[in-house]
């Protein structure tokens, strides 16, 4: 039995670890992507940048923009989080973190 528990434990514990390690990668694949994209998006607003004319609406462009990409990045990592949450309460059985109990007074 204790040989049998040790394996079950082991298995946990090595499913967490694959968990953590795909939570990882995903989050480091998204920031390497999320780069790429400022990246590529900053190109026409670079060439506006240096006519005199648009400078302020490329800034104000540049603004919007950095925002809207890092939103989107930000909601890809935060599922990424949920996901990993729910992959570890599936393969180990029990919940990854405690859900806070509300009650009201009245």
């Amino acid at each position: 039995m204790t040989q049998a528990k040790r394996t079950k434990e082991d298995g946990r514990v090595e499913a967490k670890r694959i968990v953590d390690l795909v939570q990882r990668e995903v989050d480091d694949g998204a920031t390497s992507v999320e780069e790429i994209h400022k990246a590529i998006a900053n190109l026409p607003l670079d060439i506006l940048d240096r006519l005199d004319i648009f400078e302020e609406t490329a800034k104000g462009a540049r603004k919007v923009q950095e925002a809207s990409i890092g939103a989107m990045y930000d909601v890809i990592r935060k599922v990424n989080e949920e996901v990993g949450k729910l992959a570890k309460e599936i393969l180990t059985g029990r919940p990854a973190h405690k859900k806070a109990v509300h009650t009201h007074a009245g």
